[in-house]
């Protein structure tokens, strides 16, 4: 099931669980994941984007892994509020990881999470390289932060 709300998110999961973040990009896809708590996200690894079949495989031996409840997913709308080819990637991506995993999937609006991901790099002083290299799992711990934080304020609605 896809959501794009965190309440019918949030009714879909089980309780407790890992959440995957994800932040696909044109040329690789930034995974984060959550601890069981739902408190707070964490950069992994950065996986390159191109034909499904090895990004599936690639996800799965992460699913494998970890106890993971559901997959929260980056939705790259312009500044707007449209959506242009990134999101329409972001769409079909979701679709092929429902078929795949049968995980209840968020799309989680991603305006400026790259920036804040760059922003608190830069903070820590990471180098130009190393910030290229990590960008995207930063920008994917960012866009799962920012939808626990607002699935932690569901629960206690």
């Amino acid at each position: 099931m896809i959501f794009e709300n965190a309440r019918g998110f949030a009714d879909a999961l089980p309780d407790g669980g890992v959440l995957l973040g994800l932040d696909p990009g044109t040329k690789t896809v930034g995974v984060a994941m959550c601890d069981a708590g739902w408190r707070f996200a964490t950069a992994g690894k950065t996986l390159p984007r191109g034909k499904f079949g090895p990004l599936k495989e690639a996800l799965a031996a992460l699913l494998a892994g970890r106890k993971v409840a559901g997959i929260v997913i980056g939705l790259a709308r312009n500044m707007d509020g449209s959506e242009g080819p990134r999101a329409q990637a972001a769409r079909a991506l979701a679709r092929n990881l429902d078929e795949a995993f049968a995980l209840p999937i968020l799309l989680w609006d991603e305006r400026l999470s790259t920036a804040g991901a760059e922003r608190a790099m830069i903070e820590q002083d990471m180098s130009r390289a190393r910030r290229a290299e990590r960008i995207d799992s930063h920008a994917a711990a960012v866009i799962l932060q920012a939808a626990i934080d607002a699935l932690s304020a569901s629960f206690l609605d």
